[in-house]
């Protein structure tokens, strides 16, 4: 399986994405936004995308250019039957793509806190614990796009994941962090933590969380099994 993703910033990298890649032999490619040259992908050769976080709204296309070709990427591989994982500002590009109405939220959601599962008669959901504690990081939200599916919520956010046709999920939240790129999220976002909020964490408690990321990253694969096993079946 060849798998491509889309990143925005050199600090929100895919994580524990490459390593179920590199785990199940699967052949990993992306383009680099932030480069001067970002590589351009084939969508004929891809069998999945995924599309990362960033620090940007979906929005903001007079500050990254880029953002124009990327949506009309996403587009086309969504009427190509692609499947797409979006992660944070990914989900917020691919509900956008599916339709959805992409906006800024009414609580900034920074730091580790519990979402619900439900609807768990969807496939590839079918073993995700009912609440588990994830890492948050954005301001903006999403409608749940038509037709699809609604997943997860938390207290901050009532979207905050969704699938359509099995094909296409939307995660607000990031189950692809390990503590490296936690660190450099935290390196590179100070600024927003220090405006604070109701559901804004310290420093502090954004770090050192080590048993709660190797517990996600679990759920995370076992994912990322179900959903590349239905791809493949299909």
């Amino acid at each position: 399986m060849h798998l491509h993703y889309f990143q925005h910033v050199s600090f929100e990298t895919p994580g524990f994405v490459a390593n179920w890649c590199e785990k199940r032999g699967h052949k990993f490619t992306g383009t680099l936004f932030f480069e001067e040259k970002p590589d351009v992908p084939d969508l004929s050769d891809i069998d999945l995308l995924v599309v990362m976080g960033g620090p940007m709204n979906i929005d903001e296309e007079t500050v990254y250019p880029w953002l124009r070709q990327e949506k009309q990427w996403i587009c086309e591989a969504v009427e190509r039957r692609i499947p797409v994982l979006g992660i944070c500002l990914g989900a917020q590009l691919l509900a956008s793509a599916l339709g959805a109405r992409v906006f800024p939220g009414k609580e900034k959601e920074i730091g580790w806190y519990p979402i619900t599962w439900m609807n768990q008669s969807e496939p590839i959901f079918l073993k995700m614990p009912e609440k588990m504690t994830v890492f948050h990081w954005h301001g903006d939200t999403f409608d749940l796009p038509d037709g699809a599916s609604h997943m997860a919520f938390s207290k901050a956010c009532s979207n905050q994941a969704f699938v359509y046709h099995q094909k296409f999920v939307g995660l607000q939240f990031h189950l692809e962090v390990d503590e490296k790129n936690i660190r450099k999220m935290i390196e590179h976002g100070r600024d927003e933590l220090m405006l604070g909020g109701r559901f804004v964490q310290g420093i502090s408690e954004l770090s050192g969380q080590r048993a709660i990321v190797q517990r996600n990253k679990k759920v995370f694969f076992d994912f990322l099994d179900r959903w590349a096993g239905r791809i493949a079946g299909h």
